[in-house]
């Protein structure tokens, strides 16, 4: 059985996604089933167009590629439901629509058992 790790975006500045983005997909890499959550705080990174205003930091791989392979190749994702009223957020605007909608509840008996949890 593959063991599950959780990764949190819980800011809005490129020190909170990187770092999120980069572990995640290292885990992708390591063979985890990747869990990852935005809450309202880390919500802006999952919106169409965020991503790209930070170009490719210097030294780091680049973020819509690293977010590409989180899509494609994580367990899930998710938008946490608070962010829509919080941040003002409709759904349609999400960068990519496989990103799940729901509350902390659902998202923590899917991710139970994980062996790793990883908060930026």
């Amino acid at each position: 059985m593959t063991d599950k790790m959780i990764v949190v975006c819980n800011g809005d500045s490129p020190g909170s996604i990187m770092p999120s983005l980069i572990t995640a997909t290292t885990g992708i890499a390591l063979d985890y089933e990747v869990y990852f959550f935005f809450t309202p705080g880390g919500s802006k990174w999952a919106l169409k167009g965020e991503l790209e205003k930070l170009g490719t930091p210097k030294g780091l791989p680049n973020p819509v590629d690293l977010f590409n392979t989180l899509m494609d190749m994580s367990k899930k994702v998710v938008l946490c439901e608070l962010a829509l009223e919080n941040k003002g957020i409709d759904p349609k605007d999400c960068r990519d629509d496989r990103i799940v909608v729901e509350g902390l509840p659902p998202f923590m008996m899917d991710a139970e058992g994980a062996s790793m949890t990883f908060t930026f």
